[in-house]
């Protein structure tokens, strides 16, 4: 590098010819040290150092004519952004009382929201934490977590999953699954609960890891599996073993994802046994924790059984027998906290080029986001403009609207969440021959430009039925414009995220992203209903040509309840429907937050091959 006397030697000249040089030299310098250049904020203090030497031959000289090339575009493009208009949020008079009554129906949604909180929070109760902590001498899943992650806030990834289910309640899914930092890096994280059920694998408990495992391969993210489970829950097998997408997937989930060099670290923290040894055994690094690690396909009293013979875990598939002789292994820790202090020296070796830490300029929502509780509709009949609950979410209230006198059933345009750029495709009506067309021109506007999509969805319970032949064409031209949207949403090759604000019903949902169309992620809000059709909107009971469907009140009326109690937010939650509950004052947060977890994948340099680490 150049030291001080060199550079007061060369530039003992006028500020303006030092000046020049800087811009000669600079490239000079990075062609010599390119494996020290390798970032915009190395050739920026590169830069700086120079001129900071060159200062005090000529203190008259300034440093602000640095090449156009090694500026920084987002501080000049951040700027400019400020000049998108700002929406008008205030809420008009005359919809006040609407207001009210939304906000008496997301306090009661809260409530229960909080309650099935608390209730996951103490996992299997009182007995099996106790007996798991004292008797077994285990951390809690979440204590594991805490000493795992980075100390930030991780996106826990559907909470309710498992509630309220025919063979009763599974709180968690039995698992914790989401997305936190471990040294700098988004990784996706599925860690057993062994308080519920020992760790017993459920159908939904598949269904949460096979979630967890798409959501790493759709976004290339780093995946840890913290395995303390007891096996299949037996009784249920033929819902969780023979089928596709049943637990055998997860193993070739594991494959595919090493192939695609998307790394997987394992931590044996408990029992994996049966179907179960195969995920630590399948993973490209493993941890196991003496004492309370083991691995095999059938336990003691199966071995007993079989031949007779006593044997310990231990002996049979401890830290020490698979670490010394089978190999399944890769590192022995003495305890649960040097397992983790493992995992996170094994993430150090990945090779990941981390993103630039920076803090993205944004401003706040000119409106405050405790007042989304009284625009998050209770029915489609007390929906409020959607430019209501924009102004409450994007930065600076501030919106680049497209299209904004065509198609004003669907609100599409331009806006920044905390910093990033995002396309809005939000509903503002019945999805229209017109608004499906300007839809689907947005949204592949959006793909062309490589931004974000996000959607807002409160879609129309119901199509009114066509009358006469013109309202016939009508309604065919509808469907037309709706297929060319779903099209464009299925084929655009950017990250999505929806957020159901409202309703979620029938064909609409599909162009507004629905979980078929396969977002990146796809949130609720407490007061969202998920359903063919809305329960209030079913005014005649279907008939089916039989005599023994008479259609009489009672049907009607058991029907109704059937549809209103399964299109509840917290029914679609628990079962996977979507990838958890959210708070509308939290939105905008969340939000955020997967925008720049889906930004990770465009830093890891490490290319596709052909095949996973294989395991001799």
């Amino acid at each position: 590098m150049w030291n001080n006397i060199t550079a007061c030697s060369l530039w003992r000249l006028s500020p303006s010819f030092m000046s020049s040089r800087i811009q000669i030299l600079t490239p000079l310098v990075i062609r010599n040290y390119k494996d020290f250049c390798k970032d915009r904020q190395t050739i920026w203090t590169l830069q700086n150092s120079l001129c900071q030497v060159m200062k005090k031959t000529v203190p008259t000289l300034k440093c602000n004519m640095f090449p156009h090339c090694f500026a920084s575009n987002k501080a000049r493009y951040g700027q400019y952004t400020k000049a998108f208009p700002v929406l008008d949020g205030s809420i008009p008079s005359v919809c006040e009382h609407v207001f009210e009554e939304n906000l008496r129906n997301s306090e009661a949604c809260i409530q229960r929201y909080s309650e099935l909180l608390c209730k996951v929070g103490k996992g299997g109760g009182e007995n099996a934490i106790l007996r798991h902590t004292q008797r077994n001498k285990k951390l809690l899943v979440r204590e594991r977590l805490k000493m795992l992650l980075d100390d930030e806030t991780f996106l826990e990834l559907s909470p309710f999953a498992g509630f309220d289910l025919p063979c009763g309640d599974v709180p968690a899914a039995g698992c914790l699954t989401g997305i936190g930092k471990i040294c700098g890096v988004w990784c996706v994280f599925m860690a057993n609960d062994a308080t519920v059920k020992g760790g017993t694998i459920y159908p939904i408990s598949v269904k949460k890891q096979l979630r967890a495992q798409h959501i790493a391969i759709q976004n290339r993210l780093l995946s840890v599996y913290l395995v303390d489970s007891g096996g299949a829950f037996l009784p249920l097998q033929a819902e969780l073993f023979p089928d596709q997408s049943h637990g055998g997937r997860v193993f070739y989930n594991e494959a595919i994802m090493s192939a695609m060099k998307i790394p997987q670290v394992a931590v044996v923290c408990g029992s994996c046994t049966a179907g179960g040894a195969y995920l630590p055994t399948m993973a490209e690094e493993t941890v196991i924790v003496d004492k309370i690690g083991s691995m095999f396909l059938a336990g003691p009293p199966l071995v007993k059984a079989a031949t007779g013979e006593d044997i310990s875990p231990e002996d049979l598939g401890g830290a020490s027998m698979h670490s010394k002789v089978s190999g399944c292994v890769d590192h022995f820790a003495s305890s649960e906290k040097e397992a983790f202090e493992c995992v996170r020296n094994i993430i150090l070796t990945l090779n990941y080029e981390l993103p630039p830490e920076e803090t993205l300029e944004y401003d706040d929502p000119l409106y405050s986001a405790e007042e989304l509780l009284g625009l998050a509709p209770r029915g489609y009949n007390y929906t409020l403009h959607i430019k209501l609950i924009l102004s409450r979410l994007i930065d600076g209230s501030r919106f680049q609207e497209f299209k904004a006198e065509y198609g004003t059933t669907l609100v599409t345009g331009f806006a920044h969440m905390e910093g990033h750029l995002v396309g809005i495709v939000a509903n503002n009506g019945e999805l229209t021959h017109d608004a499906s067309l300007k839809g689907s021109h947005f949204v592949q506007l959006c793909s062309q430009r490589s931004i974000p999509l996000l959607f807002l969805q409160n879609t129309a319970p119901h199509a009114p039925e066509p009358t006469s032949l013109s309202q016939a064409e009508d309604h065919t031209n509808r469907l037309k414009a709706q297929a060319s949207m779903m099209a464009a949403v299925a084929c655009a090759a950017v990250p999505k995220i929806t957020l159901v604000i409202g309703g979620c019903y029938g064909n609409e949902s599909y162009a507004m992203c629905g979980r078929s169309f396969d977002p990146n992620f796809l949130f609720l809000w407490p007061n969202a209903r998920v359903a063919l059709v809305d329960s209030r909107h079913i005014s005649t009971f279907p008939q089916a040509g039989d005599d023994d469907c008479t259609g009489d009140d009672s049907g009607l009326k058991y029907l109704k309840e059937k549809l209103d109690e399964e299109s509840s937010a917290f029914h679609s939650s628990a079962r996977l429907w979507d990838d958890g509950i959210i708070l509308p004052q939290n939105s905008r947060k969340v939000i955020a937050q997967c925008l720049t977890i889906m930004k990770q994948q465009k830093y890891q340099i490490a290319s596709r091959q052909r095949y996973p680490v294989i395991r001799m």
